[in-house]
């Protein structure tokens, strides 16, 4: 199953990078290009859709364009087709495909690709997180001065709570960067180049293989209360472990 994931990723992946750059009318529409793109989104969703059902036509699927799409209970398809949307359409690399697999409530597969930077990142239960092949782990960093973090407001609609969040946490840590894409700042912090990532109201496609990957690159996954992660949680830390009370502390 972890090679059929792997390569629908590419596959994914690879026909969003042929279009990236190369829509010239999503090009001068950045006011509402977010809206534009979607065409993509709904394009590469379908393929995935299509594939999955090919291979394990009894699987269920979640995915962020085509919702809830019933089938095994015990077997669920996590997708986000195109993660970054708005980095997309205005041609930020910082785009990706976000796969993620759950039996009986359980994360066991996930990959989040990034073509357009050539990042395929890939965890499977008991087996690690990889970068291109190659293990990784989350960063040493224990002290939150020295910490660099990321994070987003997902679907939060309060900037005021994300505003207060940043102040708490910004003059505490080295640097708070944001990338537009959830799912590559899950992968970071696996891949220890960052130590921990907030985010509010998040839906579980933009995370949930980033949850799996930061696990087993040896990191720690719970909400603002300190709980796992859940496939309904919507406020999440991502971390190395070893700065995430101290942020925690912080968002509570």
């Amino acid at each position: 199953m972890i090679d059929f994931m792997e390569s629908l990723a590419k596959r994914a992946g690879d026909v969003l990078l042929s279009h990236f750059q190369q829509d010239q009318q999503l090009l001068k529409l950045r006011s509402s290009a977010k809206e534009a793109v979607t065409k993509y989104d709904k394009m590469v969703d379908e393929l995935i859709i299509q594939e999955i059902r090919g291979q394990y036509p009894d699987h269920s699927l979640l995915t962020e364009e085509s919702g809830l799409l019933k089938g095994d209970p015990d077997w669920l398809w996590i997708v986000d087709s195109l993660d970054g949307t708005g980095n997309f359409a205005d041609s930020n690399h910082l785009f990706s495909v976000c796969l993620a697999v759950m039996h009986k409530g359980e994360l066991l597969l996930g990959t989040i690709y990034a073509p357009a930077i050539n990042e395929l990142y890939l965890a499977e239960k008991g087996n690690g997180a990889y970068l291109n092949q190659r293990r990784i782990h989350v960063s040493e960093t224990s002290h939150l001065r020295e910490s660099y973090l990321f994070y987003c407001e997902g679907g939060e609609r309060d900037r005021a709570r994300t505003g207060t969040l940043f102040g708490k946490v910004y003059p505490e840590v080295t640097d708070l960067r944001k990338l537009g894409s959830a799912g590559l700042e899950t992968a970071w912090v696996a891949a220890a180049k960052g130590e921990a990532y907030f985010t509010t109201k998040i839906d579980p496609w933009d995370v949930a293989p980033g949850v799996l990957l930061v696990q087993e690159a040896g990191g720690k996954v719970t909400d603002f209360q300190g709980n796992p992660w859940r496939l309904e949680t919507s406020d999440l830390l991502f971390s190395n472990g070893r700065v995430h009370a101290a942020v925690l502390n912080l968002l509570r």
